[in-house]
């Protein structure tokens, strides 16, 4: 089971999930509703260069980190300091990030979490509400690849009420060391190796999908002179270099679906401002063949899955939409993460 961060707030608004619509009215056009900071009534916090505690040990990209306490009085403004630069892309405030971290509490050095030791980077947006706002103020305008330290005082961390699951409390600053390992955005896209399409399948043509990587939709073509296929059918259409998807991950995503039979399109991220999380326990519950489908697919990939009637919605479509009893589904994924 995916473990959900003590750092997350709330479901990140900038997130459409697939496995909760139970309409065709599409999300086309919507930006995410997640404030900027200055959209809000309370001032940014100065932040300083220190004091920190050192990194004594891990000390490269990617290694855990062991972290000594803190000495002295911790400051009052949010610390923050960039212990390794990193070459990637700057990251922006509502933008998704990937990151490993290590959390621990300044007067004891009691480490209250950490994403190495469960071997799968934190996936996250930072966004107003979502995150605390020492990460979201610390992170933003930082490369990916690089390494942060930050000391986040109550105020910008869990206020008066501390996080009591963490053993935190209202009066404790909090240490972190960040690995920033990637960033996306609504114009993310897969970045694969693009894949030979077999055009036919037996008596079977599967549709053809553009191979574009400039986050628009990507035209899907369906022969409706041809019959779908009996069985779900889930092929490469650019064959990314990640880790293979398990079927217990959560997927950070663009996708579409479109219905087999008529040609329509049921539900699209793909320029709609907003990207798609795909819980793929969740989704075994609702369109089953989405989820066994991008089961053991590699993340940066975009994936063809086609799904037939009984391992999609079947008898029971969604009502009142362009998804009708006994629809094949044709979805096209880019798999951006995997948490």
């Amino acid at each position: 089971m995916r473990r959900r961060s003590l750092l997350l707030a709330a479901l990140p608004a900038g997130l459409v999930t697939l496995a909760g619509c139970g309409d065709d009215k599409s999300d086309s056009g919507k930006a995410s509703g997640s404030p900027s900071p200055s959209a809000s009534s309370v001032p940014p916090p100065k932040i300083v260069d220190g004091p920190l505690p050192t990194v004594t040990d891990g000390t490269k990209f990617g290694e855990k980190p062991k972290v000594a306490k803190g000495t002295g009085e911790p400051s009052k403004n949010l610390a923050v300091k960039t212990l390794i630069a990193g070459s990637g892309r700057t990251v922006a405030e509502n933008e998704f990030i990937q990151a490993h971290y290590l959390g621990q509490i300044w007067d004891t050095g009691h480490v209250f979490d950490n994403s190495y030791d469960r071997k799968r980077p934190l996936l996250l947006q930072l966004a107003q509400g979502t995150i605390i706002d020492g990460w979201r103020y610390a992170l933003t305008g930082k490369k990916t690849g690089s390494r942060i330290e930050i000391a986040v005082p109550p105020k910008w961390g869990y206020g008066e009420s501390g996080e009591p699951r963490a053993g935190i409390k209202g009066t404790d600053t909090l240490v972190f060391v960040i690995d920033l390992i990637d960033s996306f955005n609504s114009k993310s896209s897969a970045k694969g190796k693009p894949v030979a399409q077999k055009v036919a399948q037996g008596e079977h043509a599967l549709p053809t999908v553009d191979t574009n990587t400039d986050g628009k939709l990507p035209k899907v073509t369906v022969d409706k002179k041809a019959a779908p296929p009996r069985k779900l059918t889930s092929v490469y259409v650019l064959e990314g270099d990640g880790e293979e998807v398990k079927a217990d991950q959560t997927l950070l995503c663009q996708f579409q679906c479109v219905v087999w039979e008529s040609g329509k399109t049921y539900r699209q991220t793909y320029g709609s401002g907003r990207l798609s999380e795909i819980a793929l326990q969740q989704m075994q519950q609702t369109v089953k063949g989405l989820a066994q489908g991008l089961t053991g697919k590699k993340v940066g990939s975009r994936v063809l899955v086609v799904v037939p009637p009984e391992l999609g919605y079947g008898d029971n479509p969604p009502s009142g939409g362009v998804v009708k009893k006994d629809s094949t589904l044709v979805f096209t994924v880019d798999i951006l993460a995997a948490m």
